[in-house]
């Protein structure tokens, strides 16, 4: 599991979760890793924080 530190940055990574760019939005989409439901979509260019990336094919 991710903790915040207080510092200003994230130990750790967010479990079972993984992202993926999306083309429609111009932002991510966050995944689910056991399922492969999308879980959360992110309007800002930038990556989730702690996320996995996942490879594109």
């Amino acid at each position: 599991m991710a903790k915040n530190t207080r510092e200003g940055f994230r130990r750790g990574e967010v479990s079972r979760r993984s992202q993926l760019p999306n083309s429609l939005t111009d932002g991510y989409t966050k995944r689910n890793t056991d399922t492969g439901r999308f879980v959360e979509g992110k309007e800002s260019p930038k990556p989730f924080k702690g996320v996995r990336k996942e490879i594109g094919k």
